[in-house]
């Protein structure tokens, strides 16, 4: 992945993953959180995996990135993408709609910035 490539996957992923490490940290901890998603082997869910990455990410600084770090915020972007455009109808709020996707990162119902 080049430059350019890099700086367009990060902008993506910071404009799509709205939480914070801290409340992203919090989430993970959260019965809802480790209940949401796609567990293999009765084990840790993909996205709760995730999420712990995403929170390793957003605390690093920009020249710490490795190309790992990269293709999983890329990974994140192409999810959270997929993943809003089911919304389902309705109030959303207590959905595992929602929940997948808080655990990567993105909660649809805070508005920042």
């Amino acid at each position: 992945m080049d430059g350019d490539e890099q700086d367009g996957t990060r902008d993506a992923f910071h404009e799509l993953v709205n939480m914070t490490p801290a409340e992203l940290d919090k989430w993970l901890d959260s019965d809802e959180s480790r209940d949401a998603g796609h567990h293999q082997d009765g084990g840790e869910s993909v996205g709760h995996a995730s999420g712990r990455r995403i929170v390793e990410i957003l605390r690093k600084k920009k020249g710490d990135l490795s190309d790992d770090d990269y293709e999983h915020m890329r990974k994140v972007v192409g999810y959270i993408r997929r993943h809003l455009a089911q919304r389902p109808s309705g109030d959303v709020r207590e959905t595992r709609w929602r929940y997948s996707l808080m655990n990567w990162g993105h909660d649809p119902l805070e508005h920042h910035g």
